[in-house]
C-alpha cells in the first residue's frame, strides 16, 4: 500500500498565502500522477489541481492563477502553494495519487490522504 500524509493547512486571512504539502510512502511504489482535491460542507469533492509525471499541469477554473502545483519525485511529496486565498476557498484538501505498488503486485490503483483543513477568513 501507498500512504499519503498532507501538512500545511490552517487558518488564514482573506488575500493571504499557504503551502500544503503531501509526501507519499511504502515499501515499493511508483506514482503516474498527483493531485489535491478539495472538499467543503454540503458539496462534492471537487479537482483543484493535478501533475503527472512527465506531463503537463492542469487547475481548475476557480483557482488558476493563483494555486500552483509542484512535485519533488525524488522526495516522492507533491506541493500546493495557494495565494491571495478567498473565504471560498475554505474547505478540507485531500491529496490524491495514481501509483502502482508491490502491495497488488504492481497494478493501478488509488490513494488518497486524511486531508488537511484550510480556512480562510473574510
Amino acid at each position: 500500500q501507498v500512504q499519503l500524509v498532507e501538512s500545511g493547512g490552517g487558518l488564514v486571512q482573506a488575500g493571504g498565502s499557504l503551502r500544503l504539502s503531501c509526501a507519499a510512502s511504502g515499501s515499493a511504489f511508483s506514482i503516474n500522477a498527483m493531485g489535491w482535491y478539495r472538499q467543503a460542507p454540503g458539496k462534492q469533492r471537487e479537482l483543484v489541481a493535478t501533475k503527472t509525471s512527465g506531463g503537463p499541469t492542469s487547475y481548475a477554473d476557480s483557482v488558476k492563477d493563483r494555486f500552483t502545483i509542484s512535485r519533488d519525485n525524488a522526495k516522492n511529496t507533491v506541493y500546493l502553494q495557494m495565494t491571495s486565498l478567498k473565504p471560498e476557498d475554505t474547505a478540507v484538501y485531500y491529496c490524491n495519487a495514481e501509483a502502482r505498488s508491490r502491495s497488488t503486485d504492481w497494478a493501478f490503483a488509488n490513494y488518497w490522504g486524511q486531508g488537511t483543513q484550510v480556512t480562510v477568513s473574510s
